[in-house]
């Protein structure tokens, strides 16, 4: 059984929320790749799409779209996800992890692409529900 920690981030207005994710939530992500769009009903989000933009492995390295697969490989870097150059010309010989999710990924990172009626607050709990007919209760100063 997989776990992973998601963040899922909302461009509509700019917030990020961090899911745990175990079990039979988590094994529906295995095998997918950075730019796959997956439905977020298994997540309790119902009526969203979301895209996978990234994530990293136990270790923390980084995963990479243009790496094909799981493994975690040392590739020669100019500039890109896990390198960032100091001088000019500058390259380097790192390990980064491909673009599959696998058993050894702890960390999924994904954005939404596609919106449902509700907010993503709400349908996680994180919002509190307002009920109809209720007032809030009157101050005395």
């Amino acid at each position: 059984m997989a776990n992973f920690k998601m963040v899922l981030a909302d461009p509509r207005d700019g917030k990020t929320y961090k899911l745990e994710l175990a079990d039979e939530k988590a094994d529906a992500l295995l095998g997918k790749n950075i730019g796959d769009e997956f439905e977020t009903d298994n997540l309790g989000i119902t009526g969203y799409k979301a895209k996978i933009t990234g994530g990293t492995d136990k270790s923390g390295f980084v995963m990479r779209a243009d790496l094909p697969g799981p493994s975690k490989r040392k590739i020669l870097s100019a500039s890109g996800k896990g390198f960032t150059p100091k001088i000019d010309g500058q390259r380097r010989r790192k390990f980064i992890r491909g673009s599959e999710i696998s058993q050894d990924t702890s960390q999924i990172n994904a954005k939404l692409v596609v919106f449902g009626s509700e907010s993503v607050a709400k349908l996680l709990g994180l919002e509190p529900e307002e009920t109809e007919g209720e007032e809030a209760p009157a101050t005395e100063e």
